[in-house]
């Protein structure tokens, strides 16, 4: 019985310090995935102008205010 509450506990370690190292890491990344996320978006809204000869407005949050 012991043994069984032992592999229980280690198990829940184990889960809890796997969170707190991927909570660290990715708030560690976050800044940078932030930065790519900016860069893909000013390629992405250059390739629309070429394409399309005007500015290209595009408003990602606009269908997220309609209830």
């Amino acid at each position: 019985m012991i043994a069984l509450v032992a592999v229980a506990l280690a198990g829940l370690a184990t889960l809890v310090v796997s969170a707190i190292v991927i909570g660290v890491t990715d708030r560690r990344q976050s800044e940078a995935w932030r930065r790519i996320a900016e860069q893909r978006r000013r390629e992405w809204e250059r390739r629309q102008r070429q394409l399309h000869g005007r500015p290209h407005h595009v408003d990602a949050w606009g269908d997220e205010d309609t209830d």
